[in-house]
């Protein structure tokens, strides 16, 4: 099924699982199932709030509910992709499913030598290999990627690798893995710093615009079911200083500003 497709996020929801594997890459459990409903089939995530590794900065047993409104703002503001992500029962309880992306083998954030940097692409680091030679991550610039870049900063994402950002089957961008979002305070770590520093354009700023309208109406109600009141309250504070600001943000220097591994 296509993730954009009207009846996805229905089948997420209600949908009867079956665990078919364990995706073993994962910190936490991650299992990959079947999901149908009305005769349709199709393959989704699921991330029992049970199997969640404890963190020491972010409150024990929250993730799930990260992910489900990370994708509720995502989706309201129509501002990058998250895959259609619901907040149900499953075999091992509660937990999240999100609809399974089919990706291309395209990679949108990369390791080059400082010379083979791709025409267009964003420089984010320079480092050195193993060897001693000089290495670039960069990452694509595309207009999708630039949205997401900019929801990682709404949702205060700290942890979005390289692996996080996939294009699909459909060449839509699309963002991974939301649990270590909307901390109360600022942890932004990501990848996608190609940006940084420099202007919002208008169609992000109209996006944060209605996000900012949607957050005082149904939205913020919906939120209340995940965040904390402190947590909507950095939320509101994020988005108004984006547009106050008019700018993507920059990193802090006393702060890491990538997520370890980058991929």
């Amino acid at each position: 099924m296509h993730p954009r497709d009207p009846e996805a996020l229905g089948l997420v929801t209600h949908g009867t699982l079956a665990v078919e594997g364990r995706l073993l890459d994962a910190s936490n459990v991650t299992l990959y199932c079947t999901v149908t409903l009305d005769g349709i089939s199709a393959s989704a995530v699921y991330k029992p709030v049970h199997g969640e590794r404890p963190l020491w900065d972010f409150p024990h047993g929250t993730l799930a509910h990260r992910e489900i409104a990370s994708y509720l703002i995502a989706n309201a503001a129509e501002l990058g992709a998250i895959p259609p992500t619901a907040l149900r029962d499953g075999p091992l309880g509660e937990g999240m499913v999100q609809l399974w992306v089919e990706a291309t083998e395209e990679d949108l954030v990369d390791v080059f030598h400082p010379d083979e940097v791709p025409n267009g692409w964003r420089r984010v680091l320079h480092a050195r290999d193993r060897g001693g030679e000089p290495i670039v991550v960069a990452h694509s610039d595309r207009e999708d990627v630039r949205e997401l870049a900019a929801l990682d900063a709404v949702l205060n994402n700290a942890d979005r690798k390289g692996g996080h950002v996939v294009r699909g089957s459909d060449d839509q961008v699309y963002g991974l893995d939301h649990g270590i979002c909307l901390h109360a305070e600022p942890k932004l770590r990501t990848v996608l710093w190609g940006w940084a520093g420099e202007p919002l354009p208008t169609g992000i700023v109209e996006r944060l615009r209605k996000l900012r309208a949607d957050l005082d109406g149904r939205l913020g109600e919906q939120l209340g079911s995940h965040l904390t009141g402190r947590e909507r309250r950095a939320l509101d504070e994020r988005v108004a200083g984006l547009l106050s600001r008019g700018t993507f943000p920059a990193p802090v220097e006393d702060f890491r500003a990538v997520p370890w591994p980058l991929f």
